[in-house]
């Protein structure tokens, strides 16, 4: 696999790795893309923060459009790009695995929850906006598909979204400040299936580098950061981190 030999020597001459993923490591596993042409916001306007708070009448149509795009996470699998970047964490070679991904596929290749910093939320899953009170999906499915009744809190009637960031809500203080602590502390930052124009998200990388740490793309397509990265891959995420790392 081209460029993954030298992937590979980056790898063992780190001590702390860190990975950043984006949607293209997630497509692999047939979840469209969000931002890309044809992907789900070119069919589907997405719905605000703001119109999500102050309307039913949006609450309704942000979970009708949640349940129409939901099938393709509810039936992915990880991927062999994700069973590799879990087989580096089992290894002790990366220490924290942050995405832009909602998809809770790092999860299910086996990495502790807690090595997982989301930056954008989970949407296998919804929480109380109010008290934080976690709900699982199925059941809210299944009211809303009899008659759209919208999910309130049993414990303080509060607001209930999936557990996503949406746009114009703010990002989660905690997870921008691991990601920031895990990244100042790499020597390799990974950046993995993401486009890097989403900020603040896409500063890390840039963060990274000025830190003094390694920093290699792998990504289909080009990228705005390229010019700063040691090594730059346009090539498949699977096959090529598989080919890095090798199988168990």
């Amino acid at each position: 696999m081209k460029g993954a030999g030298r992937l590979r020597e980056l790898i063992a001459a780190s001590r702390r790795a860190v990975v950043f993923t984006g949607a293209g490591i997630s497509t692999e596993s047939g979840i469209p893309d969000f931002r890309s042409p044809g992907g789900i916001w070119s069919r589907h306007k997405p719905i605000y923060f703001d119109d999500f708070m102050a309307s039913e009448a949006r609450r309704r149509d942000y979970w009708r459009l949640k349940f129409l795009v939901d099938r393709d996470i509810r039936e992915a699998k990880p991927n062999a790009g994700h069973l590799a970047v879990a087989k580096l964490v089992r290894s002790g070679k990366v220490g924290h695995v942050i995405t832009q991904n909602v998809d809770g596929l790092h999860q299910a290749s086996g990495i502790p929850e807690g090595l997982v910093i989301e930056l954008h939320g989970n949407t296998t899953y919804a929480t109380c906006l109010d008290c934080g009170k976690r709900f699982e999906l199925g059941p809210i499915r299944t009211a809303f598909e009899r008659d759209e009744s919208l999910p309130v809190c049993d414990r303080c009637r509060g607001i209930v979204k999936t557990a996503t960031i949406s746009f114009g809500q703010a990002m989660p203080p905690d997870a921008m400040r691991r990601a920031e602590e895990a990244t100042l502390a790499c020597d390799l930052f990974l950046a993995v299936g993401s486009s890097l124009v989403v900020y603040p998200a896409a500063g890390f990388p840039e963060l990274a580098r000025r830190s003094g740490a390694r920093l290699v793309i792998l990504n289909r397509d080009p990228t705005p950061l390229d010019a700063l990265a040691d090594l730059v891959l346009n090539t498949e995420i699977g096959p090529t981190l598989a080919a890095a790392v090798g199988s168990d």
